[in-house]
């Protein structure tokens, strides 16, 4: 178990990473172009990997969530910013599984904008004209497969931090309580994300079928087009 000065310094860590490769990217527009397009091609991606769990009535919520929030093409300057606010007294403010998520979910996203970053500089000009052949061979090339698979299980260490804090007693309760007072505070965006998670899950009544299906996917995925087999790109 991290001590909360430990955990603090990671999560900034994380955050500069993350605004550190987004500035690179911002000062390239050619890069960021592409780097953009990409994030495109990648949402639409996983919304047609995932397009039963999107229409499902029980895990259409979650599977919206984690297809926006953590793992598509959302801008997260704003929850950057929030969560980089309220850090050093984060431990103090947010249950134990509530930290766990947000720090997840930080590491998460400065891990994909490293990938991404790596992906737009090998693709070049070619994302206008992106197709599955085109990412295949880019991805493969960017190779970084323990980063990959690092992705895929923060996902599923995220869903399981998620399922955790929805069992606690009151929880969402406080997290109705704490609508006001975190936008006053400048900290919407984190309280809402917390909320989106939270009702999201609650709807589902158990999270094991939904992360099983999306990170079994995801490592399938994975362990095709690093074998050179495209074909679950288009599925």
């Amino acid at each position: 178990m991290r001590k909360p000065a430990e955990s603090v310094a990671r999560l900034l860590y994380h955050l500069d990473r993350a605004a550190a490769l987004r500035e690179a990217a911002a000062a390239d527009p050619k890069l960021e172009a592409s780097r953009q397009q990409l994030r495109g091609w990648q949402a639409a991606r996983l919304a047609r990997t995932h397009a039963d769990l999107l229409a499902s009535p029980r895990m259409g919520l979650a599977a919206a969530f984690f297809l926006s929030d953590l793992y598509g093409s959302e801008d997260l300057t704003k929850l950057d910013a929030n969560v980089r606010r309220v850090a050093p007294t984060m431990n103090r403010v947010l249950p134990a599984a509530g930290m766990e998520i947000v720090s997840e979910a930080i590491e998460l996203e400065a891990l994909s904008e490293e990938l991404d970053f790596a992906m737009a500089k090998v693709l070049g000009d070619k994302p206008s004209n992106i197709d599955g052949a085109i990412y295949a061979d880019a991805y493969r090339k960017v190779g970084r497969r323990a980063d990959r698979e690092r992705q895929i299980s923060i996902i599923d260490d995220v869903g399981h931090a998620l399922d955790r804090l929805v069992h606690q007693p009151l929880i969402g309760t406080t997290l109705s309580m704490m609508y006001w007072p975190a936008h006053l505070a400048g900290l919407g965006e984190l309280q809402d994300f917390l909320q989106r998670g939270y009702t999201a899950f609650v709807k589902m009544n158990g999270a094991e079928e939904f992360l099983h299906l999306v990170v079994g996917r995801e490592r399938r995925l994975l362990n095709a087009l690093f074998a050179g087999d495209d074909r679950l790109l288009d599925a």
